[in-house]
């Protein structure tokens, strides 16, 4: 019963979507992003966006919850070029992820993932992992004066933050599967792409990842001053 209620929820989802979808959850990163890189007060620390080897951004991503709790988001992934030029096009993920226990209820956050160092982005190109089983992850901490050397942060391949009503803060996705997501690739690319092509920088980005570009280039550049 409990597959069958997150097959269901999941089918529900799909067949929802906008024939758009991909452009829209685009446009909805880069307003992620930028709310991210505004409020460094009480946000992401810009060091370690800096220090990050890609950025996984997950725009309304739902849970829901009766007795089952669900997760599930659809957002894209960038990863640096080779040599640091830049950074790469999207790369269409999917979040997934299930908890047993009482839960009522709905909600809806952005989710945003730092990878921190280069075993994380070789997950990603793989053909799925789980957070806190093949990937180690940990909630990330937020604020400008939060020191980022912390054994968890050290340790961690994985950063994860959600943003609720313009409000950061560290989660825990521990049990989350990542994988790629197909069908967005295909709608923005025109044709099948799997992740690991994309990721590698050989691939040019599609005009409605301009902004998202614009804006991790902005910061890459604050990184090399």
């Amino acid at each position: 019963m409990r597959t069958l209620a997150l097959l269901c929820l999941s089918v529900a989802l799909l067949g929802a979507a906008p024939k758009n979808a991909a452009v829209d959850r685009l446009a909805n990163a880069a307003d992620l992003l930028t709310e991210m890189m505004q409020t460094s007060d009480k946000g992401v620390p810009q060091d370690l966006l800096n220090k990050a080897q890609c950025v996984i951004l997950v725009p309304g991503a739902k849970k829901a919850g009766f007795i089952l709790g669900v997760k599930y988001g659809r957002g894209f992934v960038f990863c640096r070029k080779p040599g640091g030029s830049g950074w790469t096009a999207p790369a269409g993920i999917r979040v997934e992820g299930g908890s047993v226990g009482f839960q009522l209820g709905a909600s809806e956050q952005d989710v945003m993932l730092l990878v921190m160092n280069d075993t994380g982005m070789k997950r990603l190109l793989s053909n799925k992992f789980t957070l806190g089983g093949e990937a180690t992850a940990a909630a990330g901490p937020v604020g400008r004066d939060v020191s980022a050397q912390t054994d968890a942060v050290m340790r961690a391949e994985m950063l994860s933050y959600s943003r609720s009503r313009g409000l950061f803060a560290g989660i825990s996705l521990q049990g989350a599967t990542l994988r790629p997501d197909d069908d967005a690739n295909r709608e923005l690319y025109g044709k099948d792409m799997e992740n690991k092509t994309i990721l590698t920088g050989s691939v040019a980005p599609p005009a409605a990842a301009a902004k998202v570009e614009s804006l991790l280039n902005k910061n890459s550049s604050r990184q090399s001053k």
